[in-house]
Parts: C-alpha cells; structure tokens; sequence
C-alpha cells in the first residue's frame, strides 16, 4: 500500500494588507530575462544585475534587481514599486508568486514576509 502525500496548503497571503509592503523587496528578486527585457522597454527606472543561466525560468536565464544585499532597484522612496505603479501586469512572476518559489514556501519568507509569520503553525 502507497502512502499518500501529505500536500501542504498554500496559506492565503493578502500583500495589500500588510503594513510593510516593502519589507519582501529588501533583498530585490531574480526574475526571468524576458520580463526584464519587458520593463526595460516600458522605460521604468531601475537597473538589473548578474544575468545568469538558470533552467528555472522560461527563457533559460535570470537577472537580479538588486546588487548584492541591497533593496530592489524598483523600489520607490514611497515604498511602493515602480513596477507595480505602471501596470501589475508588468510585475514580474517572482514578485507577484512570493512568498513561494517554485510552488514551494520560500526559504526567506520567515526574513522578508511580515504576514506570513503570524499564519504560520507553530511546530
């Protein structure tokens, strides 16, 4: 007899509750090229860094937002993203998929998510 999986549920993150919308853009976001090639031609101000390869994303490769351990490049001073203020449309799957990656819980939501500490189960 199989035992069956046990399938974690994805808990109900609201963003637009949260009272530090910016805290989860503090260390910026890998996202796909495309998309980065996408903003860059809508003339949003920010820069990418560290183009690397990475069989993850659609187009084969990734771009950071931030350089090193600095916030994301489309960060405002409003705490507010440059992205997201033109068109979510425009916000990249990254930003918008967290606090998961890959279907998963990321491993920093306990650092840059302040709404999911309090949802979280205590073991």
């Amino acid at each position: 007899m199989k035992k069956a999986k046990k399938r974690r549920a994805k808990l109900d993150i609201d963003c637009f509750v949260c009272k530090s919308q910016a805290h989860c853009c503090k260390f910026g976001a890998w996202i796909d090229l495309e998309e980065a090639k996408k903003i860059l031609s809508l003339g949003i101000k920010g820069d990418f860094f560290h183009l690397e390869i990475d069989k993850d994303f659609p187009s084969g490769y990734c771009v950071g937002t931030s350089y090193e351990d600095e916030a994301c490049s489309f960060l405002r001073p409003d705490g507010l993203c440059a992205i997201h203020k033109v068109d979510y449309r425009h916000k990249p799957k990254t930003c918008k998929d967290f606090p998961y990656e890959n279907n998963k819980i990321s491993p920093l939501v306990d650092v840059l998510c302040t709404e999911f500490k309090p949802k979280r189960k205590k073991k």
